[in-house]
């Protein structure tokens, strides 16, 4: 009597894996295993992927990535700000607005 509550979840379990497993297995059995032009040309980055990787490298790329990151982040700091708007008052919406204009200008400094 016990187990037959957890029915629904063994079969939603099963079916589960046996979907994952299908969707992995198809795609690898039938795709196309050929290398072309644009596979073994350079990566969005600049960087020729068969080349040492020792080898000297410039930093911009990871500027750009780390400050997307930053600023992805802080944007995310805004939903619970929109969320209790209406309780912060006048203090907490300065304080986002002065949020806003430092974000803004490392923005414009990027």
């Amino acid at each position: 009597m016990f187990l037959k509550n957890y029915l629904g979840i063994w079969c939603f379990l099963i079916i589960s894996i046996l979907l994952a497993i299908i969707v992995f297995i198809i795609p690898y059995l039938f795709a196309v295993k050929s290398d072309d032009r644009e596979k073994l040309s350079s990566y969005e980055c600049g960087f020729n992927p068969f080349e040492d990787s020792r080898g000297e490298f410039d930093v911009k790329f990871y500027l750009v990535a780390i400050l997307f990151i930053i600023f992805d982040l802080e944007i995310s700091f805004l939903f619970p700000f929109v969320l209790c708007l209406d309780k912060i008052g006048g203090l907490g919406i300065c304080a986002m607005y002065i949020f806003l204009l430092v974000l803004t200008v490392g923005f414009f400094y990027e």
